[in-house]
């Protein structure tokens, strides 16, 4: 079907793309999950964000997981790592976070990817790290924060941690581990059945959770045509479109150019939001889209 491009030759526009796409989706994926909120609890709505991707993609992925058992059996425990990180973890852990931090905690934690990475790779991959990553970790961070703090460096001192934060902490160190397992250990599958054993693996492991949430915890859906509506978005393009660009973007630059891209997504959330909700952005937005673009510069040095 196509979607496979590991053999297609390279191009320097088509990687930019394939960096730039995830976060756009995901700042999108964070509109409207916030709209989601009080209509569908956090662990269910990832669980069936994943549902639908993996309907969708079992139609032309289907086939090619049942050709390649052997090679599903010989890296089980991997597929279960990365689905377990990435599927069950990383944006359940997000939107749990959302019902008790502010967005504005939440964001400035996920913005410190950069920084989990280059210790998880320096300390668990012995992989060497450069001057250069550290400032342009230093400068995404910059000027993501300056954003988010809307030029006003006094409001850090506003900020109080609370358990949606140390959620967020987690998704943030589970998505690092995630992108240096892709890039060190990545299945020999072909794109789609790597993608779609990922998302059974990881539904699997997010069954007991949904459980916990719908049973135990007492939420519920509380069903609409808006959430039909937010639960096509979110099954779609922040998850499969999403994760095949993601998947694309480390194989062609690396492990750490990629998750500097992440620093974006704040600034593309300005940008849907002044579109989608009329908020317009402020001089603060230009000044953190110089400072980010600096840092991903200053972080693809070679």
């Amino acid at each position: 079907m196509g979607l496979d491009s590991r053999h297609t030759p390279p191009s320097r526009w088509g990687t930019l793309f394939l960096l730039t796409f995830p976060p756009l989706s995901w700042a999108g994926n964070a509109i409207v999950g916030r709209l989601a909120a009080g209509h569908v609890p956090p662990i269910t709505l990832n669980f069936i964000r994943w549902v639908i991707a993996g309907a969708i993609l079992a139609c032309f992925a289907g086939r090619s997981l049942l050709a390649h058992r052997g090679a599903l059996q010989r890296h089980a425990v991997m597929l279960w790592v990365l689905g377990a990180l990435s599927i069950a973890s990383y944006n359940a852990l997000q939107y749990l976070a959302l019902k008790t931090s502010t967005p504005i905690n939440v964001t400035l934690i996920g913005a410190s990817t950069p920084l989990f990475l280059l210790v998880l790779g320096a300390t668990v991959f012995k992989e060497p790290v450069k001057p250069w990553h550290v400032a342009g970790a230093l400068l995404c961070l910059i000027g993501v924060g300056f954003v988010l703090l809307r030029g006003e460096p006094a409001r850090l001192a506003q900020l109080d941690f609370v358990a949606g934060d140390l959620f967020m902490l987690a998704a943030t160190i589970a998505w690092s581990g995630y992108t240096w397992l892709l890039r060190k250990h990545r299945p020999d599958l072909p794109l789609p059945a790597f993608m779609l054993a990922q998302i059974l693996t990881g539904l699997v492991v997010s069954v007991p959770f949904v459980g916990w949430e719908l049973g135990v915890a007492q939420e519920s859906i509380r069903w609409s045509w808006r959430v039909a509506a937010i639960l096509a978005y979110v099954g779609t393009v922040p998850s499969l479109l999403a994760y095949f660009s993601w998947d694309r973007a480390i194989a062609r630059a690396g492990a750490q150019l990629p998750v500097f891209f992440i620093t974006l997504t704040p600034v593309f959330a300005a940008l849907l939001s002044t579109l989608l909700l009329s908020e317009w952005p402020h001089w603060y937005h230009g000044v953190g889209l110089v400072a980010i673009g600096m840092g991903i510069l200053l972080a693809q040095k070679r």
